[in-house]
């Protein structure tokens, strides 16, 4: 029997930088996938595989829009749904061959195959042959994330009625998806497949989309979502999906009591995730699971059995790949004696549609609700001459402070290149900077950054330059 230090189950971004981070550190460590690849769902059915597809569809979308007003002819502009779900799948192959080298480079030990506990150190692995083995492990890390949610009523028939998986390698563009969620995911594909001409409606149970952002930038998206011809039912709660032949009809009753319905040729589920520990036996171990199916931990991110951990979207928190990654490595390290911390206020979310919409720290809403004294700064993105100049004049950036001593408390934008601005606010705000700290800041001009210095000026003294 093969004996390990540590051994991480799930191969996502918690899991396989959580084992880096270990092997780094000096210990003997493992890695066990069920899949026949290394990156979980956001490598191989998530992130960089929805990115890809954006990437793709915004490119088709500017060729067709905008090329002619910067004086690019092109004539008749094609596109081939195949090619693109083929491009996007070496993005993939690409990105988890890259994890297979690190895992060599680092000597980590890799097993494909279910992981599930047989006691606290002892972990079988099941391959797809049903050939099983065990291996012994000092500590564990729990690093199985999360699996699509659906409503109780849905029949998920995976051709039809699909979820964000299935929605990646679709063969036709629907003629009409009806994408049941207004959050992240069914956001980003529904606009994939609205730039390749589908008609997009999408029903959403809150009264806004993006629901836990910001709710300027739900008032934003949602204006430029509207412009781009996306259809909205707001406070809709769906109550049946049916499928007949080729046909969906998704029923909902409106905030009036009223049912209506939908009929579409293919429905996109994505109400959420859930926590996955199917098979995982954590009984064997003593492991106590939450009233939602998540591994219960402490402030160190051990659970009730002080040698196993769980990280990442199988534990509570936001369910983000770059959360996960926080979490594996401050478990990694925390075994070895160092003092890790992580700011989960300072974690950012990212919608990458187009624009991108990031936040960090606290929305204005929370604030309120809170109690806390405060002072906004808003910038449009429209008043910049970077963006008149590339045409992505949507968005804004807006910078919340404390009243009282001008540290920045919150950062949420809606633009282009969002959600690599929003990087900015993350670093501002873990070093605890003032509004005026941001505004004092030369930032190099034409750039988009210029509209998170005119915030930060707004938030200071009212005194943006140039609105």
């Amino acid at each position: 029997m093969s004996s390990y230090d540590v051994a991480v189950i799930g191969s996502g971004p918690g899991g396989y930088v959580a084992a880096i981070r270990c092997a780094q550190l000096g210990m003997k460590t493992a890695i066990i996938e069920k899949y026949d690849t290394l990156g979980g769902t956001c490598l191989n059915v998530g992130c960089i595989p929805s990115k890809a597809l954006l990437d793709s569809s915004h490119h088709y979308e500017d060729a067709i829009k905008h090329f002619d007003e910067h004086g690019i002819e092109l004539g008749e502009v094609k596109f081939s749904l195949e090619k693109m779900i083929a491009r996007k799948q070496g993005v993939v192959d690409m990105t988890t061959k890259g994890i297979d080298f690190l895992m060599d480079k680092n000597k980590i030990d890799v097993f494909h195959g279910v992981g599930s506990f047989k006691d606290a150190t002892h972990v079988d692995i099941a391959d797809a042959n049903g050939k099983k083995q065990t291996i012994e492990a000092a500590k564990t890390i729990i690093a199985t994330g999360s699996k699509p949610s659906t409503l109780p009523f849905i029949s998920l028939d995976k051709e039809r009625i699909i979820t964000s998986t299935e929605a990646l390698k679709l063969k036709e563009v629907p003629k009409h998806m009806i994408v049941i969620g207004g959050g992240v995911i069914g956001l980003e594909l529904g606009q994939v497949y609205k730039r390749l001409g589908a008609e997009v409606t999408v029903v959403e149970y809150m009264d806004r989309i993006i629901p836990t952002m910001d709710k300027a930038q739900s008032k934003e998206l949602m204006k430029v979502f509207k412009k781009q011809k996306v259809k909205f039912a707001l406070s809709h709660g769906v109550t049946a999906v049916e499928r007949d032949g080729n046909e969906v009809k998704v029923k909902a009753t409106n905030k009036k009591g009223e049912e209506v319905e939908f009929i579409g040729d293919y429905c996109l589920v994505s109400v959420g995730r859930r926590a996955y520990t199917d098979g995982l036996n954590l009984e064997a171990a003593g492991i106590l699971t939450d009233n939602r199916g998540r591994v219960e931990v402490n402030a160190y991110l051990q659970t009730k059995v002080s040698n196993i951990y769980a990280i990442g979207d199988v534990i509570k928190g936001a369910m983000l790949a770059h959360k996960a990654e926080e979490e594996g490595v401050f478990v990694a390290e925390t075994m070895a004696g160092q003092k890790p911390h992580i700011d989960y206020n300072l974690i950012p979310g990212v919608v990458y549609t187009w624009p991108e919409v990031a936040s960090v720290g606290k929305t204005e809403e929370q604030l309120i609700e809170a109690g806390v004294a405060y002072k906004a700064g808003s910038f449009p993105m429209r008043a910049l001459g970077r963006s008149r100049a590339s045409g992505d004049i949507d968005g804004f950036v807006k910078i919340l402070a404390d009243k009282t001593t001008d540290e920045v408390l919150g950062m949420h934008m809606v633009g282009a290149r969002a959600a690599d601005l929003i990087a900015e606010g993350v670093t501002a705000m873990e070093f605890r900077a003032s509004a005026e700290d941001i505004a004092r800041m030369s930032h190099p001009h034409p750039t988009y950054t210029e509209a998170v210095k005119e915030a930060a000026l707004a938030a200071t003294a009212d005194r943006a330059l140039h609105i």
